[in-house]
């Protein structure tokens, strides 16, 4: 398997749409990385550059260390999923996998006979060679689009958004089983996603894209609790976001004003008394007042009070919206059965400064 290296890659349409602006991307061997953002940010632009399929403005793409900047998407060895699956309706099962070995050449029938058989067993659709696509779950289609673009040994595998026609309990099982056979397999994966959930289930890292540049390249455990930006913080996830100004810094953290509340906070590197910050706290991180008289306070305590006016179950979660006494809404989760406030009890929530992130503004 190769890696990919981005180096100073733009694309431009025309005068006036930069749709990738100068970014760099190093994905290593083996590695599944996933561009996440917003429609319009540039991360399908930046796939259907290193397929081949849009030719870049500016900058290279290499594939294993071989410079494809220039070649077309043939003679890249990538295999590519697209969001509709495009599956040919008239060919079987056994036919549309075996298309991308046929056109390739250089195969004998035993030999890509051989190959769908075992892309089968490894999508885990044995027999439905026979078949055609119409006879097939989405889900299945999905898995046949899969072995059709691994079947001819690709160096790396670009997914653009294969999971979005998926019913929501479906996909959630499809993401486990991408992700399972790309680890068994070891092959280097671009996925573009704009859900954020599936990009951190997924990713061995992610690159998230705003306006044709990368905000945060990172594991997604990093990304969501060390967001380098208001941006990736408020897009990754749920956040709580307390504009301020930082009233002074003391043993790496920072005590902040929002509005005349105090705050504590994580100080990050190089702030300083008067910079304008945004201060992070995911909603998990805050404790219901019976919680925080049994837990070991961090560096200090925030505290707030306030009404519930909204509470809706995710499951293993919940979710709650609070008003404080002071006008702001807060979202607080907790594990589903910990706690029974209801809207309109009046409650008392704290988070460690720890869990308080500052961002620059």
């Amino acid at each position: 398997m190769s890696g990919i290296t981005l180096s100073g890659l733009t694309k431009r349409y025309g005068s006036d749409v930069l749709a990738v602006d100068e970014v760099d991307l190093q994905i290593e061997s083996g590695e599944f990385v996933t561009l996440v953002g917003p429609s319009g940010c540039g991360k399908t632009t930046t796939l259907r550059t290193i397929a081949g399929f849009e030719t870049p403005t500016g900058g290279t793409v290499r594939i294993g260390g071989r410079n494809v900047t220039d070649a077309p998407p043939y003679e890249r060895n990538t295999g590519m999923v697209f969001q509709d699956f495009a599956l040919f309706p008239h060919m079987t099962v056994h036919e549309n996998v075996a298309y991308g070995m046929e056109a390739e050449g250089g195969y004998t029938q035993a030999e890509i006979d051989d190959r769908v058989e075992e892309m089968l067993d490894l999508v885990e659709l044995p027999g439905f060679g026979n078949r055609y696509p119409d006879q097939l779950s989405g889900g299945q289609q999905q898995r046949i689009a899969l072995a059709r673009a691994l079947a001819p040994e690709p160096d790396a595998l670009l997914l653009d958004e294969p999971l979005a026609s998926l019913d929501k309990k479906l996909r959630e099982q499809m993401q486990v089983e991408l992700r399972r056979i790309q680890e068994e397999i070891g092959i280097t994966t671009v996925f573009v996603t704009h859900n954020q959930e599936e990009a951190l289930t997924m990713s061995d890292r992610l690159a998230v894209m705003n306006e044709g540049r990368f905000e945060q390249v990172g594991p997604p455990g990093e990304v969501y609790d060390r967001p380098n930006s208001r941006f990736v913080a408020d897009f990754i996830g749920t956040a709580n976001i307390f504009e301020s100004s930082v009233a002074g810094v003391e043993n790496g953290y920072a005590t902040v004003d929002s509005e005349g509340t105090a705050i504590e906070a994580v100080a990050g590197g190089g702030v300083q008394p008067g910079d304008d910050v945004s201060v992070i706290v995911r909603p998990e991180r805050f404790r219901f007042a019976s919680e925080a008289a049994e837990s070991d306070a961090g560096h200090a305590e925030n505290v707030f009070e306030g009404e519930i006016t909204f509470k809706r179950h995710l499951g293993s979660s919940v979710e709650s919206r609070l008003e404080t006494v002071d006008g702001r809404e807060l979202v607080v989760a907790h594990r589903s059965g910990l706690h029974e406030h209801e809207p309109g009890d009046s409650v008392t929530v704290s988070v460690d400064a720890d869990d308080c992130r500052l961002v620059t503004r």
